[in-house]
């Protein structure tokens, strides 16, 4: 506890480190207070019916990614997911592409155009989106709830979600440039830990009152989220490393022997893009389940059902190859090492050593990606075991993988802050291992 308080005061000791915690610390609180401003034009105190429609299911998962701003019909109804959607489809289009690969090389210049590509592609993604969201808010509300009636609030209303999200965006940047941390991913995370109280006090109170089972079966579910949260952390800091023999350099009249490193190839090195990828996919059988009268699409693809998990498991691991073979060459690895003079212990230069990375990324990423779809699915067991939906989101998915990859990545940063004015990091034990950092 002394060392941590101490950490705490080296950290307010630093100014440029202080300066960059309070500005993030005042962006996010500007971002959490516009969660609460409702669409100008809506009766606030009309909102239950929307409320009530978002405790649940893909509406409660949308909710909570926009910390509730989607079920309190706020201006920033629909949060910076447009732009992860945006972002996803550039990525994807600099696999296929040769304009866009051209542009992923071109460093600052090249990403710079992509950044201003991604921006439009969002407005584009958000014209269709707001418009859909504006009709769900006029099936759900009564016709009271609309002060301002008409094709003048679709059309005022789709502006000011499309600003909202835009400013979203630059509140992002913003932290990215002059704050700590990833801005986009840290208000993704603000989002969902402002949903984590509301989960838990209606967990409880489930507990105390409906289900059972009382403040023992509460704390029982606490230990089992711990457990699971140390899993992930696990996972995501998990790496295999593999040596690197250098060749002998003469620097001077000196010679120096062979120096050895290592690359860390991570377990996980996808992210938590795959269950991204699956999940947009299993939406569009849920799509399907609105307009099949037998009701039998509904029940295949229930939430909670078999089928439902193991093609959305099935799907994860296949992603899971599939992005981690985009974004790790072993081929531009080997070259890399060629140019450098270096190879791998035991393993010959060239098409071997090609050959030996692809052989252990392979064997790293299948125990990697199984993890990862039991991690995506436990909500699920969660809730067949009684847990409520809103907390059931905490024990694994995309909220869990989020929440411990974007906690890691900013206290990474700290730590760099501290050790390079020559204090102590925040972990005795060795540094803090980040999504990006080893």
């Amino acid at each position: 506890m002394k060392s941590f308080i101490q950490t705490l005061k080296n950290i307010f000791k630093i100014e440029d480190l202080r300066k960059r915690i309070l500005y993030t610390l005042g962006i996010l609180l500007v971002y959490r207070l516009g969660s609460f401003i409702v669409i100008p034009g809506l009766d606030p105190d009309q909102l239950s019916a929307l409320q009530e429609q978002t405790k649940e299911g893909i509406m409660g998962l949308l909710n909570m990614f926009s910390g509730g701003a989607f079920s309190n019909a706020s201006i920033f109804a629909l949060g910076i997911m447009p732009y992860i959607s945006a972002s996803i489809v550039v990525q994807l289009l600099g696999i296929a592409i040769p304009y866009f690969q051209r542009l992923q090389k071109e460093g600052e210049s090249g990403r710079n155009k992509l950044n201003q590509i991604t921006r439009i592609l969002t407005i584009a993604i958000l014209i269709l989106q707001a418009p859909a969201y504006l009709a769900n808010l006029h099936a759900q509300l009564p016709e009271s709830a609309f002060i301002v009636k008409g094709a003048s609030f679709t059309i005022f209303a789709t502006i000011v979600l499309i600003a909202g999200t835009m400013f979203i965006m630059w509140l992002g940047e913003k932290i990215t440039d002059k704050g700590i941390g990833n801005g986009i991913s840290l208000i993704i995370m603000i989002g969902i830990i402002a949903r984590l109280p509301f989960a838990l006090v209606a967990e409880f109170f489930s507990r105390a009152e409906e289900l059972g089972g009382g403040l023992v079966m509460f704390l029982a579910e606490l230990v089992v989220l711990f457990v699971v949260f140390m899993f992930t952390i696990l996972l995501v800091q998990g790496t295999r490393k593999i040596p690197v023999q250098y060749a002998k350099r003469i620097v001077g009249n000196k010679q120096y022997g062979g120096v050895r490193q290592y690359i860390p190839l991570k377990v996980n090195a996808a992210g938590v893009m795959p269950i991204i990828f699956a999940q947009a996919i299993m939406f569009i059988p849920m799509l399907f389940a609105r307009f099949d009268s037998t009701a039998g699409i509904a029940a295949a693809f229930n939430y909670t059902g078999f089928l439902y998990n193991f093609t959305f498991a099935i799907l994860i691991i296949l992603f899971t190859y599939f992005y981690t073979a985009i974004i790790i060459n072993p081929n531009q690895m080997a070259e890399d090492m060629k140019k450098n003079g270096g190879f791998i212990p035991g393993v010959k230069p060239g098409k071997k050593t090609v050959e030996f990375l692809d052989s252990i990324m392979s064997k790293i990423t299948l125990p990697g990606s199984i993890f990862l779809a039991i991690i995506a699915i436990l909500p699920a067991f969660a809730m067949i075991l009684g847990v409520n939906n809103q907390f059931a989101h905490f024990f694994g998915g995309t909220s869990l993988l989020i929440l411990v990859g974007v906690v890691l990545d900013t206290l990474q940063q700290i730590e760099s802050h501290l050790l390079m004015r020559h204090y102590d990091g925040l972990m005795k034990s060795g540094r803090v291992k980040g999504r990006a950092g080893y």
